[in-house]
C-alpha cells in the first residue's frame, strides 16, 4: 500500500535536518497546495533554500520535484473523490465481505505504522491533564466517533463536551473556549468547511487541536497541534472510520489508565448516582 506524503513525513520528520524540518511543517500547514507550488515559492513560503526543498524530496523517497508534485496531486485528486465516482470506478465493485474486511484490516495496520508510540502517549497525556475543558466534534460521518468518546471520557474525568446540533451553536461554545482547553475534531475527505471554520475560530483563541482526519489530511491540519492521519479508503463508495474508531479507543484506554485513581473514584459516585 502506497503511503501518502503526509505519512512519509510523519515517518521521517524525527531525522530531517532543521531546514528540512520548516518545509515539512510548511507543507503540512497547507497540505498539498504549497507543495503544488514552484521550488522557488515553496522554499520561500517555508522561509529555507530551493536546495534544501530538494533535499526534503529526495528524503521522502522521489527522485525529482515532478515526481513528487505528481504524487501530491494523484492525492489532490483522491481527496475530492465523491461517493458518486467510487461507486462508478471499476475497482470498486463487487459485493463480497472479504476485500472489505481485507481493506479494513489493512488500514488499521498502515494506520498504526504511522503513529508513533510516543505521539499516541503525548496525545493521551495531554487528554488526562485535566487542565481545562474537553470539547469534541466531527462531521457528518464522523460526528458518531466524536460522540463516542466524549462519552468515555466523560466518565472518567470532568469538564468533557460533546458538541452537537448546528453550527450557529458551536459558535456560542466559542466564548467557554481559551488557552487550557482541548478541542477533539474527526474530519474526514470531503472536509467540512463548517468545521474548518470553527477549528480556525478555536485556534485563535489559543484553543489546542486534536485532530482525526485521513492519510489526505483535512484543511484543520494547520491549526492543530496534534494530526492522528487514519487511513479510510475501502472498495465502497464510502470511507471507513474503522481505525480512527480503534485509534480513538486506544486513545481512551491510555487515558484511563491514566487516571487509574481518580477515574475509578468518579465511576464509584456515578455508580452510587444512579
Amino acid at each position: 500500500m502506497i503511503s501518502s506524503i503526509a505519512e512519509l513525513i510523519s515517518d521521517r520528520i524525527g531525522a530531517m535536518p532543521a531546514g528540512e524540518r520548516r518545509a515539512a511543517q510548511t507543507l503540512i500547514a497547507n497540505y498539498p497546495l504549497t507543495g503544488l507550488k514552484t521550488v522557488a515559492e515553496f522554499s520561500a513560503a517555508a522561509g529555507v533554500s530551493s536546495p534544501t526543498i530538494l533535499r526534503f524530496v529526495a528524503r521522502l523517497g522521489f527522485q525529482n520535484y515532478p515526481e513528487f508534485q505528481s504524487a501530491l496531486q494523484d492525492e489532490l485528486a483522491a481527496q475530492l473523490q465523491s461517493p458518486v465516482s467510487r461507486t462508478l470506478n471499476p475497482g470498486s465493485t463487487g459485493g463480497a465481505v472479504s476485500p472489505m474486511l481485507e481493506a479494513t484490516l489493512d488500514n488499521l495496520r498502515e494506520t498504526f505504522r504511522h503513529l508513533t508510540d510516543k505521539q499516541l502517549a503525548d496525545i493521551a497525556a495531554r487528554l488526562a491533564e485535566r487542565r481545562g475543558k474537553t470539547f469534541l466534534i466531527g462531521g457528518r460521518f464522523t460526528d458518531p466517533l466524536a460522540r463516542y468518546m466524549a462519552a468515555h471520557l466523560a466518565i472518567i474525568q470532568p469538564d468533557v463536551y460533546h458538541l452537537a446540533g448546528q453550527e450557529s451553536i458551536w459558535r456560542d461554545r466559542l466564548i467557554d473556549m481559551g488557552k487550557r482547553d482541548i478541542l477533539v475534531i474527526f474530519d474526514i475527505r470531503r472536509y467540512q468547511e463548517s468545521l474548518v471554520r470553527f477549528a480556525e475560530k478555536a485556534h485563535q483563541r489559543g484553543v489546542q487541536i486534536i485532530l482525526f482526519t485521513d492519510q489526505w489530511l483535512s484543511p484543520i491540519a494547520r491549526f492543530a497541534r496534534h494530526v492522528i492521519a487514519g487511513r479510510t479508503a475501502v472498495p465502497s463508495a464510502w470511507d471507513s472510520s474503522a481505525a480512527l474508531f480503534v485509534v480513538a479507543e486506544t486513545l481512551i484506554g491510555a487515558v484511563t489508565r491514566q487516571l487509574e485513581a481518580a477515574g475509578a473514584k468518579r465511576i464509584r459516585e456515578l455508580e452510587n448516582l444512579r
